[in-house]
C-alpha cells in the first residue's frame, strides 16, 4: 500500500464498513496546505504524526510542537500493541512495520531540548506588539523604537536592550517626538511595564543570541531521512501569546529568508502548528491579514503550513480557503456553536453521494477521519470515511533519559545551548552615556582651574552690572548652581544628540523589514 511520491494516510470505507481503497497525500501537492481538526480524544495526534513520518520518509524536513509530550515518541522505533496491529489488519495494511526518525528536540526554556532563541531585532515591531497586547498608541511607539534603532546602528538582541533604549526615549521624548512623532511618556511606561510582565512569564529566554537559523530545521539525515523538528511546549503553553507569537515569527522567518522554487516534486519542509485557535484569537485585523498573506505566498517556497486544531472555526475563512487537505476527526454537537462547526466542516468538502458529511462527523470514531486530498491538477478529491493507519513510530512520549541520549548526539549539540550576549543597544547607550558624563565633568573641572587662576580677582569693590568680585562670585555661583542642578540632563541629552547623529548619518542604511516585520537578509 506504500506508493513512491505518496504518504500512505490510511483506507477508507464504504457505507457497509467494508475496505474501499488506500487514500493518499500526493508529495507534489504537500506543500498546498492542510488543516488536521477533531475533538479532544479523537486521534488528531496519530494523524499528526502519521503526516510526519511519511513526510520524513520522503525526505522533507518537519517542524512541529509537542503540546502534550506524545508526539516525541516518533524519534523511537514503535513497538507491536494490539490495537496498531489490529488496525494495520483492519485495512489491509501487510507492509506495516515499525521505524524510528531522526529527531531534533527544542525547547524555548532548555529544559527538554536545544535552546531556541530570536533577537528584538528579528521578532519585529508587529509580533512584539501582538505579544505584549499592546494598544494603538503603544504599537506606534514600539515602531519609533525600532526605527530608531534600525537607523542608529542599536542592535535590539534581548530584553534589557528594549528596556534600555525604552529608558532613552522616555528621558528624550520631546525632542524626538519633533522627529519620529508623539512619544508619549505614558505609552513608554505602559511598554515598560509590559516588559516586565514577559520577563517574569519566561520571555527572557527565547530573547537572546545565539539565534535560530532557519537551516537547522531543515535538516535531512545520513538515511535520507527527513529530520523532525520537535518543540517542547507544555511549558510554553502556559504562556499561549508567546507560544503563538513564536511559532508565527519562526512562519514568517521561512517566508523571508527561502527562495522562491514553485511547486517542487515535494516540500521543502512541512509547518505544523497545533492549537492553531491561539494564533487567531484577539488578533488584530491586521494580523489575521498578514498571516493570510503568508500562508497564500509561502506555498512558492515550498513551505507547507499544516493548522491543527479542534475546530474549524478556530481558523479564519481567508485562511481555511488556503488548505487543501484535510483532515476531519470526530465532533461533537450538542451546542449551537458546536452544531454550526460540524456544518461549517462538512461544507468545505467535496461531496461524497455516499453519505452526509454532517452525520458521519458526529459518529467517527477514534482513530476514523474524514479525509481529503488534493488530486489531479489539484483539485480536492471526494471526502472519504477514512480509518488512519497505524504509526511506525512509537506512540506516546519518549523517557527522559532516551530523550537525553537523543540530544546527546544531535547534529546541533553545543551550537545552542550557551547565552552569548555580545555588545548591543544596552551597552552601546551606557558608553554613549558615560562618555558623555565624562565630557561633562572634564568641562566643569576646566571651567573651576580657570576661575581659580592667579590675577583674575579684582578690586573688593565696583558699580552693579559692571563687573567685579561680587558679581563675579554672584556670576561663578549661578554657574556652578546651573551645572549642579543641570547635570543629569546635560548628560541624556548628550548621549541624545550622539544617538541622533548616528541616526542622522546611517538613514540610508536603514534595515528593511518584511510582511511580518521580521528582518530580510
Amino acid at each position: 500500500m506504500i506508493e513512491d511520491g505518496k504518504i500512505f494516510i490510511g483506507a477508507s470505507r464504504n457505507p457497509d464498513d467494508s475496505i474501499n481503497k488506500p487514500e493518499y497525500l500526493d508529495l507534489k501537492f504537500g506543500n498546498r496546505h492542510g488543516l488536521v481538526t477533531g475533538a479532544t480524544g479523537t486521534g488528531k495526534t496519530v494523524t499528526l504524526q502519521v503526516l510526519a513520518e511519511g513526510f520524513s520518509r520522503a525526505g522533507v524536513p518537519v517542524f512541529a510542537a509537542d503540546i502534550k509530550g506524545d508526539l516525541s515518541g516518533i524519534a523511537a522505533k514503535g513497538e507491536p500493541k494490539d490495537f496498531l496491529t489490529k488496525r494495520a489488519e483492519q485495512i489491509g495494511f501487510t507492509d506495516y512495520e515499525f521505524d524510528q526518525f531522526p529527531v531534533i528536540f527544542w525547547d524555548l526554556f532548555g529544559e527538554k531540548g536545544h535552546r531556541v532563541r530570536t533577537t528584538i531585532a528579528e521578532m519585529g515591531p508587529l509580533l512584539l506588539a501582538r505579544l505584549m497586547d499592546a494598544s494603538e498608541p503603544q504599537e506606534g511607539v514600539i515602531n519609533i523604537a525600532f526605527k530608531i534603532a534600525d537607523q542608529g546602528g542599536l542592535p535590539l538582541l534581548d530584553l534589557k536592550d528594549f528596556s534600555s533604549l525604552l529608558n532613552y526615549m522616555g528621558e528624550n521624548a520631546t525632542q524626538l517626538s519633533n522627529q519620529y512623532g508623539l512619544i508619549s511618556k505614558a505609552s513608554v511606561g505602559s511598554i515598560q511595564r509590559a516588559l516586565l510582565v514577559l520577563e517574569q512569564q519566561g520571555a527572557e529566554h527565547f530573547f537572546g543570541e545565539p539565534a535560530l537559523k532557519i537551516s537547522d530545521i531543515m535538516r535531512t539525515s545520513n538515511n535520507g531521512y527527513g529530520q523532525i523538528s520537535v518543540l517542547a511546549a507544555d511549558k510554553l503553553m502556559m504562556n499561549p501569546r508567546l507560544y503563538a507569537t513564536f511559532l508565527l515569527w519562526l512562519l514568517s522567518e521561512l517566508f523571508e529568508e527561502l527562495p522562491e522554487v514553485g511547486d517542487p516534486d515535494k516540500p521543502k519542509l512541512v509547518f505544523f502548528f497545533d492549537e492553531a485557535h491561539l494564533l487567531f484569537n484577539d488578533a488584530p485585523k491586521v494580523l489575521t491579514e498578514r498571516v493570510e498573506q503568508v500562508v497564500r505566498l509561502i506555498r512558492s517556497k515550498g513551505v507547507g503550513v499544516y493548522f491543527v486544531t479542534q475546530n474549524p472555526l478556530d481558523v479564519p475563512e481567508t485562511v481555511l480557503a488556503q488548505l487543501g487537505n484535510r483532515a476531519q476527526h470526530a465532533l461533537r454537537a450538542y451546542s449551537p456553536r458546536e452544531q454550526k462547526a460540524v456544518r461549517t466542516a462538512a461544507d468545505t468538502f467535496r461531496p461524497n453521494p455516499a453519505f452526509d458529511c454532517a452525520t458521519v462527523i458526529t459518529n467517527l470514531g477514534t482513530g476514523e477521519a474524514l479525509v481529503s486530498t488534493l488530486e489531479a491538477k489539484g483539485a480536492p478529491s471526494i471526502v472519504e470515511r477514512t480509518l488512519i493507519r497505524p504509526p511506525s513510530g512509537r506512540v506516546g512520549p519518549v523517557t527522559d533519559a532516551e530523550r537525553q541520549q537523543i540530544m546527546d548526539r544531535s547534529p546541533v549539540l553545543g551550537v545552542y545551548d550557551e547565552d552569548i550576549d555580545r555588545e548591543s543597544a544596552f551597552e552601546l547607550l551606557a558608553a554613549r552615556a558615560k562618555k558623555a558624563a565624562d565630557a561633562d565633568a572634564a568641562k566643569r573641572a576646566q571651567d573651576e582651574v580657570a576661575h581659580e587662576q592667579p590675577g583674575t580677582t579684582t578690586s573688593g569693590w565696583t558699580l552693579p552690572g559692571f563687573g567685579g568680585s561680587n558679581d563675579d562670585d554672584k556670576d561663578r555661583g549661578q554657574s556652578r548652581g546651573r551645572a549642579s542642578g543641570y547635570q543629569r540632563e546635560t548628560v541624556v541629552e548628550a548621549a541624545m544628540k550622539s544617538v541622533a547623529r548616528t541616526v542622522a548619518t546611517q538613514v540610508g542604511r536603514a534595515l528593511v523589514r518584511g510582511i511580518l516585520g521580521s528582518l530580510k537578509r
